[in-house]
């Protein structure tokens, strides 16, 4: 890695929400070894610091951890503003906490299904709202880990189809209205990523996983790391003109099942 690649991040400041744990902290251990000051919050206080800790030890980097219910808008505002007094006020902001379960819809209880689009879709706009009022500078980027099922409908996720979906509209809303202000929101929209939450609850067995896997064009699951290099380029001028978009990052998961002899590539020679 070259010297001007490792010091990529160098002049940002992100805050990371769900940033102690799986596709967030990926991001998070990505940015802060390329130079990015870096603040990961999320409800629990101890795996914040400890994912905090962690980082500092990985990368060498400046990595403070915070505390907020993504769901408590005043909650989230105040530790902005502290964060903004320790490492300055960001100029990438990720949405990413989020929650799931597997359940039909006459399985869903009004509160559970209330609690998942209260984390992923009011807690994303509480934590971009919190972020624009600190009075964020042209070129800020503001991403939102959103995913498939934001547009593509299944099978006992209504709940998570419902959150996501309206995350992708509200990123494209804020583009329109924050654009004139040099400030770019988007989404990210990962496939199954090993080794996280999502894809252990989704894909519980062995025989599943594969199947996911057989299914998607570049058959591999993705990593944590693929999500921040895809975080890393909106966030950099490479990015600079790319407002209100959902951009996939699944291996191709969501062009269609991949699986058929059909569509076995022939070997060369």
């Amino acid at each position: 890695m070259s010297d001007s690649h490792e010091k990529q991040l160098a002049d940002r400041v992100a805050f990371i929400s769900g940033g102690s744990s799986g596709i967030n902290l990926g991001i998070a251990k990505l940015f802060a070894s390329r130079g990015a000051k870096v603040m990961v919050f999320g409800r629990d206080d101890r795996k914040a610091r400890n994912a905090a800790a962690s980082l500092v030890e990985e990368t060498g980097g400046i990595v403070i951890p915070g505390n907020a219910d993504v769901r408590d808008p005043a909650a989230v505002a105040t530790l902005f503003a502290k964060s903004a007094m320790a490492i300055g006020k960001p100029n990438i902001v990720i949405a990413g906490a989020a929650g799931n379960f597997v359940a039909p819809a006459t399985g869903i209880s009004p509160n559970g299904f209330k609690t998942v689009v209260d984390i992923d879709l009011l807690g994303t706009f509480n934590i971009f709202r919190a972020a624009y009022d600190l009075g964020l500078a042209p070129g800020a980027s503001l991403i939102a880990i959103t995913a498939p099922q934001g547009a593509q409908p299944l099978p006992f996720q209504a709940h998570v189809c419902a959150a996501k979906a309206g995350i992708n509209m509200l990123v494209k809303c804020l583009a329109l209205e924050w654009g004139q202000a040099g400030i770019r929101v988007n989404a990210i929209s990962p496939g199954p990523i090993e080794g996280t939450e999502g894809v252990e609850r989704m894909a519980p067995t062995a025989e599943t996983k594969q199947g996911w896997i057989e299914r998607t064009a570049l058959r591999r699951f993705g990593t944590p790391a693929d999500i921040g290099e895809m975080a890393a380029f909106i966030s950099s001028p490479a990015g600079a003109y790319v407002t209100g978009t959902i951009l996939d990052c699944d291996g191709g998961m969501k062009l269609g099942d991949a699986s058929g002899d059909l569509l076995t590539v022939p070997a060369r020679g």
